[in-house]
């Protein structure tokens, strides 16, 4: 069956702006270098400006231009910026020599991060301090011509792949101007040596002409797909609503963002996905009508302007590119099937300017990617974000990019050995002007934008070295996180668990996934066969704040969970209400007869906690055990003693039960 043809899109207005500028003032840049270094031909300035230029867009301590000398055997550094930027200028060494040797060798970029396992002989003078390094080639359009190196990024951070993919532009924009350049210093020697001068006159300004044009095309196309790109699309969807607005016509625009690109990239590498954006494209390009421009905006998002056309017109071409993914595409003799979210906007209804018809197209194609739709049409009506929200994930999203969300470690109690077996890691966020941030306020962000998935994977690694640092000094302890209803409809999320684990050397017995009943009951078919590829994997899974939901006894028995925890709301108040305390005795009961452990969450007082021991419940957690604490914190009330902690020797002669 279809899904819905109309979803509502959050008003993430502040955001999209703010990225939507990054991108801009990125184009806007590279923009600038064309224009200025196109415009000049004396082949040194050329190198100078395009050092600067590079030097003030990627951030980095040291840029050099390393160019591939005639003969192939050696190069020469033609242009420097930055730290020893004199030492380095016209510094000439063999191409066997160095980094930018080993590029200029293999003809291929370099990133590889941080240096520090490389040896001396793999590293020229000025590259023995470097941190890291990232280098990509200068490949003109009928020569290979050297390449452009930044070495240590200015801060504290390394280069990452955002920096790489935008030096890999910027080298690709002035290629061609390099060229130029060459090209004309070899005219001016030409005109002073060579009989042949006005032949080859000719045949210079016929190149120059033509590498202008390439030039031209190139800064207005995606130079993978041949695409026109956000710059060009920009200026069609400006010229597109000048003339609607002139004629009183509709126009619409289209967003599509192509599904798990990133996991095809991760695993298969970028050939593969460079080679699946290309068919992608092609595909597109073959449902539209002349009048409509398709683009590729960056990464795997494309657009779509459509002139004079409204939202039936762009749902029926909506309907042809979800089509035209049906058949999956062939590559390297393999099958790949293709799946798209897409987000609407008609021009004047959601917008009536370029900026703001992008947003709300990008605000659309977030809601159907987040509601796993092919499509949503904007519709501000039901918008629910407001701009305290819009900045909140903003700041949010630039926090998991920087790895900066930490964790806190709440302790779980055996009740019948009295002892420590287990952490439940939560995870905490410090904002850097509003301080903490609660998990109430920022979790459920997660989950409507689609972050909760790289959040939760960035939670468990942090959870599974600690688990593994632990045991490394005697404790042997288990660590539980939490999953979200997102997360079960993950079915990549068995073997990224497994990948973590192995990463760590840690046995599977020692994790636990703590899913909430709500959550399970969202989408219970689906939700049980991710479980069961869990639990064969040897995972203890764990049904979280049990009673709160709506599961029935005989869904519970389909389960293929170890362990009931019992929420909070009942265990509180079980000494003064007696609903409460039946609600937690049953749960035990039911627990115990199919064959399950318990968890009582919230314990605050030793009569709580006595009674529990009392009705066999097997562990407790709350704040008479310990609040949730930091690592440090933690390794501290590990020494303290105030609970005996698990070691290898409990672990064997009681289980692994935690």
């Amino acid at each position: 069956m279809g899904r819905k043809a109309v979803y509502t899109a959050p008003n993430e207005l502040r955001e999209l702006q703010a990225r939507l500028k990054e991108k801009e003032a990125e184009i806007t840049m590279l923009t600038e270098v064309t224009d200025v270094i196109g415009s000049e031909y004396r082949l040194q300035k050329v190198f100078d400006l395009v050092a600067a230029r590079a030097f003030d867009l990627l951030g980095a301590e040291t840029v050099t231009i390393p160019i591939l000398a005639s003969d192939q055997k050696s190069y020469c550094y033609r242009a420097a910026c930055g730290v020893n930027a004199e030492e380095l200028r016209f510094a000439e060494l063999p191409i066997e020599v160095g980094i930018c040797g080993w590029v200029l060798r293999n003809r291929k970029p370099w990133w590889k991060g941080v240096l520090d396992q490389l040896d001396g002989c793999n590293r020229n003078k000025w590259e023995q301090e470097a941190g890291n390094l990232i280098l990509v080639p200068l490949v003109g359009k009928r020569q290979f011509l050297g390449g452009i190196a930044c070495i240590n990024k200015i801060g504290e951070d390394n280069f990452n792949a955002h920096d790489f993919d935008l030096l890999g532009m910027f080298a690709n924009q002035v290629s061609i101007a390099i060229e130029n350049a060459m090209f004309f210093e070899e005219l001016n020697a030409a005109k002073q040596s060579s009989e042949a001068y006005r032949e080859k006159l000719a045949e210079s300004n016929r190149k120059l002409l033509l590498s202008n044009e390439e030039l031209q095309h190139f800064a207005l196309h995606d130079p993978l797909t041949e695409l026109p790109n956000r710059t060009l699309m920009l200026d069609r969807l400006q010229q597109g609503i000048l003339t609607a607005k002139r004629n009183r016509h509709t126009l619409a625009l289209i967003m599509i963002d192509l599904d798990h690109f990133k996991e095809v990239n991760d695993t298969l590498g970028h050939s593969v996905g460079d080679a699946l954006l290309v068919g992608v494209g092609e595909r597109f390009q073959s449902t539209l009508r002349e009048p409509d421009t398709l683009g590729r905006l960056g990464g795997d998002e494309f657009a779509v302007v459509l002139p004079q056309a409204d939202r039936e017109a762009a749902l029926t071409v909506v309907g042809k590119l979800q089509a035209a993914l049906q058949r999956p595409l062939e590559i390297d003799h393999n099958n790949f099937s293709v799946a798209a979210s897409m987000g609407i906007a008609v021009y004047p209804e959601h917008g009536n300017d370029p900026s703001k018809l992008l947003k709300s197209a990008d605000v659309a194609m977030y809601i159907a990617k987040r509601n796993r739709d092919e499509y949503a049409i904007y519709n501000i009506e039901h918008d629910s974000y407001n701009p305290n929200r819009l900045e909140l994930l903003n700041d949010l999203r630039a926090a998991i990019q920087q790895r900066e969300i930490g964790i806190a470690f709440q302790p779980k109690l055996d009740l019948r050995r009295q002892i420590i077996t287990g952490v439940e890691v939560l995870a905490r966020w410090t904002h850097p002007t509003r301080g903490a941030i609660p998990p109430t306020d920022f979790i459920p962000v997660l989950e409507q934008t689609g972050l909760i998935k790289t959040f939760t994977l960035q939670i468990l690694e942090k959870a599974v070295s600690y688990c593994k640092l632990f045991q490394d000094k005697g404790y042997q302890l288990g660590v539980a996180i939490n999953l979200s209803m997102h997360n079960l409809r993950d079915e990549n999320l068995p073997a990224q668990i497994a990948t973590i684990l192995d990463r760590y050397h840690l046995d599977k017995q020692f994790l636990m996934l703590e899913i909430t009943e709500s959550a399970i009951m969202h989408d219970p078919e689906l939700s049980l066969d991710i479980l069961t590829q869990l639990n064969k994997m040897g995972l203890q899974l764990s049904v979280d704040d049990f009673g709160t939901g709506y599961s029935s006894l005989s869904y519970l028995k389909r389960l293929p969970v170890q362990q009931l925890k019992i929420d909070h709301s009942f265990v509180s108040d079980m000494m003064g209400d007696k609903d409460d305390a039946m609600i937690v005795r049953s749960t035990i009961d039911l627990a115990h007869n199919l064959g399950l452990n318990t968890v009582a969450e919230g314990v605050e007082t030793q009569e709580v906690l006595d009674r529990l021991t009392e009705i066999k419940c097997d562990h407790a957690q709350g704040f008479l055990i310990s609040r949730p604490l930091s690592l440090d914190d933690f390794m501290s009330y590990l020494l303290a003693g105030e609970w005996e902690v698990s070691t290898f020797s409990e672990v064997k002669e009681a289980g692994r039960d935690y």
